[in-house]
This record gives C-alpha cells, structure tokens and sequence, in this order.
C-alpha cells in the first residue's frame, strides 16, 4: 500500500512538472498567478486575537479527537456518565441517557469547542476579516486550479500569509469554517445527550445512524486538514508563519515559534489531565458517575 503510494505520488509530480513545461500551462499560469482578487475593504494582518482562537481551536480540536477515537473505539469504557433529569445536559422532558465518560467529556469539550466557534465568527464579521476567508470573485477558481498545480509539481507558489491567503488556502479554511464545523455541530448535536429523545418524528428524519456516518468522516477531515496545513506552515517559511498565527506580526523571529511550543505543552498537560481520574470528580458535578 504504501509503495502504491508512493508511485502514484510521483506519477503527479511527474504529470505536474510537464504541464508546467508546456506554453498553454506556462500563460495560464501567468494569468491566474494562485490568488484571486481581494476585496478592497479587506484588511491586512493577523490581529492579535485570531492567534488566540487559532490555539483555541488547535487545543480543543486535539482534544476532541482524541476522545472522539476513544468513543469509537473503548470496547471497556473506564466509567460511565448520567446526567441529572432537567438539567443543563439532560434538558427538561428528555430522558437521561447512560453514555460513557469519554462519551461525556467530548461532549463537553464539543460544546467549549462551539463557544469558542462563535466567538471567532462574531469577530471575523466585526472585524472584516471573513474577507480573507470567504471567497467573493469567480477567479478563485482558476486560481484555486493554479495553486494546485504548483503544489503538485512542488514548484510551490509564493506565500504571504500577512496579506492574502492563496486560492486553495482561502477555500480550504472556509470549507473547514463554513461548511465542516457545521456538519460536525449538526451530526455530534443527535449523538449528544441534549437530542430530544421522545421526539419521535423528528428522530424518524434524523435518524442516529445518518449522523454516525456523517460525524466520523468529518472528524477525519479534520485531521486531514490539520496534518496538510502544519505540514505547509513548516515547509513554506516556519518562523514567519508562526509569526503570523501566534505572534501577530510579519517578521522572522522566535517569538512565534516559542509561542507555538508552549502551546503544544499546554495541549500534552490538558492530554494527561484528561484520564478517568482527573475527570471523573468533575463529571460527577453534572451527572451520576458509575462503574457499569
């Protein structure tokens, strides 16, 4: 499998690289150079609490899918969770259900995970900076196409995140904004002790087994994504990217990077905390904690 890989990675590299070589690609790529054109209220930088919301979301993103794996795949669960009738996870007329403490937890970490969500979307509509992720001329798609093709002949196009995203950049984050953190609220909200469980038409429509199949795949964009963008933030220029999204400023120094490093150790202290032990104290403050 993995030589299959391999091969078949090389196969478009190859394919990229002799299409770059060719006059038609060469002044199509002149035309669409890989950034579509930005809108002129746009605004330029990366404030200071976009940095913030970015190690938000990496840290409970981490969180989640980890305990999300746990969920899946915990054949004896270390306790399990029931939460008080009428009570904030367990709102009025709803039957408590019995879930697993991994199965609480994520829950709980999913719902800081969409208080932080909507922060960041309030923010981006005040501040103007949904311009830089919300595609607003047709040429995103030619460009998108370009940038492609430079990313597959690794021949990469020239970054400046300070000032505008690229064509695939700026469509993958508003996919993962706009259209993969909604599924992923909609899909885990029917698995969620909150769905109404005596509502029984609306169960009929929303059946649990369809927000299963929905919730894993987008979990697994989601690290896809992940993995895709710390690779390129890496690659194309480390220290002056993680300038940008940690540091708040366009300059090549080690504030960003010092930044980044505290943070994966506030994500690995979080990752220890969350065994049974540390857990279960809180969980019984919301809920009946048992063994079986």
């Amino acid at each position: 499998m993995t030589v299959a890989l391999l091969v078949a990675a090389l196969v478009v590299v190859l394919l990229a690289r002799w299409l770059r070589s060719t006059p038609q690609v060469q002044d199509f790529l002149a035309t669409f150079p890989g950034h579509s054109s930005r809108p002129a209220a746009a605004p330029i930088g990366i404030p200071a609490w976009l940095g913030w919301q970015h190690f938000l979301n990496v840290f409970f993103m981490v969180l989640i899918v980890r305990t999300g794996l746990q969920v899946r795949l915990e054949k004896r669960p270390p306790g399990y969770w029931t939460p008080n009738r009428n009570s904030f996870f367990s709102p009025k007329g709803n039957t408590p259900k019995k879930v697993s403490l991994s199965h609480w937890l994520h829950q709980a970490l999913d719902l800081l995970w969409v208080l932080n969500g909507l922060i960041f979307i309030v923010l981006l509509v005040v501040t103007g900076q949904w311009q830089r992720t919300v595609p607003t001329n047709w040429d995103i798609v030619p460009n998108m196409l370009s940038t492609a093709l430079q990313y597959a002949s690794l021949d990469w196009p020239t970054e400046n995140g300070w000032v505008q995203y690229n064509a695939l950049q700026l469509v993958t984050y508003f996919l993962t904004v706009f259209i993969a953190a909604p599924l992923a609220i909609v899909s885990g909200f029917r698995m969620s002790t909150w769905w109404p469980t005596n509502a029984k038409r609306l169960n009929s429509i929303y059946p649990m087994e369809v927000a299963r199949a929905l919730h894993f795949p987008v979990m697994i964009y989601f690290v896809a994504f992940t993995v895709v963008h710390v690779a390129l933030v890496l690659f194309t220029g480390a220290l002056r990217n993680l300038n940008h999204m940690f540091a708040s400023k366009d300059e090549v120094d080690w504030w960003g990077l010092v930044i980044f490093l505290v943070s994966l150790l506030a994500i690995a202290g979080s990752w220890f905390l969350t065994q049974p032990l540390f857990t279960r104290p809180i969980a019984g403050m919301m809920g009946k904690v048992s063994n079986r």
